[in-house]
């Protein structure tokens, strides 16, 4: 038997709903097409992301995103373009489709240290203001990954 307090799943450690599902895709123009009737209308945005930490370093990173919706969950369509990030691992890879789970939360860097005891590491970081911050976490053996976004309900500067 385990003395550990730390929970062995997510379910116990009182996460909040899953408010987006992230996809990594080859051409968001594509994407446009194929997928329109399910989750559109989407809406487009330059998803750059400038001097975020990525695996220990400061890297930049050019991303084209589109956001569709299924009810109140977010679709979110990636599509890398230049620079380094998780996203670039998985096209290199091969790989195209989902890509990670999005949890938002008050406190991204104390979420962090929750699920440090199974496993998951951050890999891409940025705070961007006081209250605006990104993390992708993940953990060996696991494709998918999980993001934390801590931003207030109206945008950063707003809470």
């Amino acid at each position: 038997m385990s003395t550990v307090d730390a929970p062995t799943d997510l379910d116990g450690l009182g996460l909040p709903p899953i408010d987006q599902v992230g996809f990594v895709v080859r051409s968001i123009e594509e994407t446009k097409k194929r997928y329109a009737a399910l989750f559109g209308p989407f809406t487009e945005m330059d998803g750059s992301v400038e001097a975020a930490t990525y695996r220990g370093r400061q890297a930049d990173a050019d991303l084209a995103i589109l956001f569709g919706h299924s009810g109140e969950l977010e679709i979110e369509f990636i599509e890398w373009r230049a620079g380094e990030s998780p996203h670039r691992e998985f096209i290199e890879a091969g790989r195209e489709g989902m890509h990670h789970l999005r949890y938002r939360v008050d406190d991204a860097d104390g979420w962090i240290e929750k699920l440090k005891p199974l496993g998951y590491e951050p890999i891409w970081y940025k705070q961007f203001s006081a209250d605006t911050t990104f993390a992708y976490l993940e953990r060996p053996g696991d494709p998918l990954l999980i993001e934390f976004l801590e931003m207030p309900p109206g945008g950063p500067g707003t809470g």
